[in-house]
């Protein structure tokens, strides 16, 4: 056996919904970072952490880079790119259905200047012919001089464990960072907040884009079982307000119950959950309310 301990920091970077935050969850084999088929659903970095008796990876999952819309749009791209100064090596993932574009083109542009190794990760290839893949891999072999390409399935596993194994057999020896039992340095109380964000985007669909945002606004353990949380869903329109309400509260209600489903297996304890929604209008391009939501420049 190797006794020599190996460990590092790696970002994950690609552009919107190819996969990454599926990708993060497989690996670390719970979910901490939310999923949706809706473009940018991650917002902050979100560090997962893979440990095994000779190794440690501190994953970060950086919010999908795309042409900002926004404040909260320009937060996101900086907070992607910040990252790659700052890491081991650089995971640039794409997905094997789209042709490459101008958004993957303007990310390998920013990767030229990073003296990392960089890894491409072509996801979802269980929904492609195999010949197509060579074609994919050529392209992107021609646009930058990448340390391995790994062609893998998030979803269906195939090919992950062994691009894991290469990770860790690339990063240096190093000392573990954290606790072998920790999967994420996010508090618990924001981990709940993204998985009842993810409820609200996965059930309102096209009819609340991404103006929604979550403040937990108290955890309380009320006995050895049960745990209270209490939590504002942030939207920028009153009909927003509506429809996440529901009529008779029955959409509120549903969100409700879907999130304290999985923020009960992330806790493995049984949660009362409280939700409310408020109006903060125009609240993605006031730099007040985005510090007052969690998104702080100080942080990056």
């Amino acid at each position: 056996m190797n006794n020599k301990f190996h460990s590092g920091f790696i970002a994950i970077l690609g552009r919107p919904n190819v996969g990454k935050s599926t990708f993060l969850n497989r690996i670390i084999g719970q979910k901490i970072a939310i999923m949706s088929d809706k473009a940018q659903t991650t917002r902050n970095k979100i560090q997962g952490i893979y440990t095994t008796d000779d190794a440690q990876i501190v994953f970060i999952d950086t919010p999908g880079i795309h042409k900002p819309q926004s404040r909260l749009g320009d937060f996101m791209v900086e907070s992607a790119l910040s990252t790659l100064n700052e890491v081991d090596a650089v995971i640039f993932m794409v997905n094997a259905e789209q042709k490459r574009g101008r958004g993957d083109d303007f990310i390998i542009e920013r990767l030229k200047n990073v003296k990392k190794p960089i890894y491409l990760a072509i996801n979802k290839i269980d929904r492609i012919h195999p010949d197509h893949l060579l074609e994919v891999m050529d392209d992107y072999r021609g646009a930058l001089d990448f340390k391995d390409v790994f062609p893998i399935s998030a979803l269906q596993g195939n090919n992950c464990q062994e691009f894991i194994d290469t990770l860790i057999k690339d990063l240096p020896e190093g000392p573990q960072y954290y606790p072998t039992d920790q999967i994420t340095d996010h508090p618990e109380r924001f981990i709940a907040g993204e998985l009842i964000r993810e409820k609200v985007l996965e059930l309102t669909r096209e009819e609340v884009p991404h103006s929604v945002a979550v403040v937990v606004d108290r955890i309380k353990r009320r006995d050895e079982e049960k745990i209270l949380i209490q939590a504002t869903i942030i939207v920028e329109r009153a009909s927003q307000k509506g429809i996440i309400i529901g009529k008779g509260g029955k959409m509120l209600k549903t969100i409700g119950v879907k999130a304290r489903k999985d923020i009960e297996l992330m806790m493995g304890d049984k949660v009362y959950l409280e939700l409310w929604v408020k109006v903060m209008p125009n609240w993605k391009d006031r730099q007040i309310d985005l510090r007052s939501l969690g998104y702080k420049q100080d942080d990056y």
